[in-house]
């Protein structure tokens, strides 16, 4: 009998290596493995823009920057991590242009747009007051805190990963989540 974890590891490895065959058979041209990666991971990929820029136009435009990018790296993805990992790392890296480029325009503190209107019920995350309250507090949250919640809690990677991913310490991921749910604790009671 195995254990939930096992189950959930076993799981894991599968999905991890049916992206790794998809990632394959998307380089040698085959459309349908591109639009069932793209499928696999668009909602993720949108509800990270929603945490990380706080409205759903912001949010759709980082996602398609972001899928635009991972198009035209494929060939460069080596598999020495899961496509998840670098996925996440590329939309981190997207992520840092919008807020670099926003900040030409504007400061980041001025802007309050809504989070996102009623219009996209295909995003239930949104329209749900919980999920709605912890994306208004992340938006106080300086970029690497958010950073380091949105990889933690949402895209469930370790310690080692984020660190890997942001290209800090693992101590310095751990420092900066801890110093994030404080943060948002204090925004949300």
């Amino acid at each position: 009998v195995r254990s939930r974890r096992q189950r959930q590891m076993c799981i894991r490895d599968r999905f991890i290596k049916r992206d790794e065959k998809l990632v394959q058979q998307a380089l040698k041209g085959n459309r349908k493995a591109w639009f069932t990666l793209i499928s696999r991971y668009e909602t993720a990929m949108y509800q990270y823009g929603i945490r990380m820029t706080g409205n759903s136009h912001d949010a759709s435009d980082l996602m398609q920057d972001i899928f635009v990018s991972v198009y035209r790296s494929l060939a460069n993805y080596r598999g020495d991590g899961t496509f998840k990992s670098w996925l996440y790392r590329i939309a981190h890296c997207r992520c840092m242009e919008l807020y670099r480029k926003r900040k030409a325009f504007t400061d980041i503190d001025d802007i309050s747009e809504p989070l996102c209107e009623t219009s996209c019920p295909e995003m239930q995350l949104t329209s749900d007051r919980q999920s709605r309250a912890v994306t208004q507090a992340m938006q106080a949250l300086p970029l690497a805190q958010k950073a380091v919640v949105e990889l933690k809690f949402f895209g469930q990677f370790t310690f080692e990963e984020i660190a890997e991913q942001m290209d800090i310490s693992v101590n310095t991921a751990k420092s900066r989540l801890y110093s994030a749910l404080t943060k948002l604790k204090l925004e949300l009671e």
